[in-house]
């Protein structure tokens, strides 16, 4: 169990120690739940603007409807992260209709996120953009080391997905990456850049941030010296203590508490 994990329990049922929430809310219903991940989903892309992910029309981050598990909430196409509002998204579903919403599908998303999304039920939310040390990392054919506590969330837990053949138009090339990924957490696409999922949007939005900020740290390290990765026994028992799915949750919560006081209008 994680230390947060370990305080959610102390907590009890409500979740809550010292005013703090400490496990996932629970819904009374799907619609309550919606607008819940919708509000999480456009914070998320508010927060990745605000690190500098974004790049130009590229970039997605996907969440599973609580009703409709072949549907999932997207951005619009060639619409700025950091502009972003829940009204602004879009339901669309695994033939790459839009359901919900006005804009256009980015055809990459639909061709990643709906295969992961078949593939992998436990999976609610996925990310990917094109910041920049997930791409260096992504060129040099290297995992994320073991190096620091916060990378050992991802030890044993991320893949390198090695095929790249341009931008990824057909589903058969996000079957591809489902299929690396596997039951893992995040992927470093070879020349491409990084791909993570979570069983809440604040997971796979967490994920994320923490893995370009990993990469940040590898790279420079490496321009420095020898990287010194942790044994593997200690690797594995700090990533069950920083890499679950409720640590990637909470991890994400002091960020949504800046981002939606710094810019009220995403709760509308």
């Amino acid at each position: 169990m994680s230390a947060a994990q370990d305080q959610a329990a102390t907590a009890g049922t409500s979740g809550v120690l010292g005013g703090a929430r400490l496990a996932p809310p629970t819904f009374s219903s799907p619609a309550e739940e919606r607008a819940h991940l919708k509000v999480r989903l456009a914070a998320a892309f508010r927060l990745f603007a605000f690190y500098g992910f974004d790049e130009g029309a590229a970039g997605h981050i996907t969440a599973r409807d609580p009703e409709r598990p072949d549907h999932f909430w997207v951005n619009p196409f060639g619409r700025h992260f950091a502009c972003l509002t829940p009204k602004d998204l879009l339901l669309v579903n695994h033939g790459g209709e839009v359901v919900e919403g006005d804009g256009l599908v980015n055809q990459a998303a639909f061709a990643i996120h709906s295969r992961l999304h078949a593939a992998r039920p436990d999976v609610l939310a996925a990310a990917h953009s094109h910041s920049i040390y997930g791409k260096a990392l992504a060129a040099i054919d290297t995992p994320l080391l073991p190096f620091c506590q916060d990378a050992c969330a991802f030890f044993e837990d991320h893949v390198i997905h090695e095929a790249y053949s341009g931008v990824v138009l057909d589903t058969q090339e996000g079957d591809g990456i489902a299929e690396s990924l596997g039951s893992k957490k995040a992927a470093i696409l070879k020349n491409h850049g990084l791909l993570t999922v979570g069983s809440t949007v604040d997971a796979a939005a967490w994920w994320y941030i923490a893995m370009e900020r990993c990469a940040q740290a590898q790279l420079a390290a490496m321009a420095a010296g020898t990287v010194v990765s942790l044994p593997a026994e200690v690797a594995r028992h700090t990533r069950g203590q920083v890499g679950s799915e409720i640590a990637g949750w909470f991890s994400f919560q002091p960020l949504f508490e800046m981002i939606s006081a710094r810019e009220p209008e995403l709760l509308g």
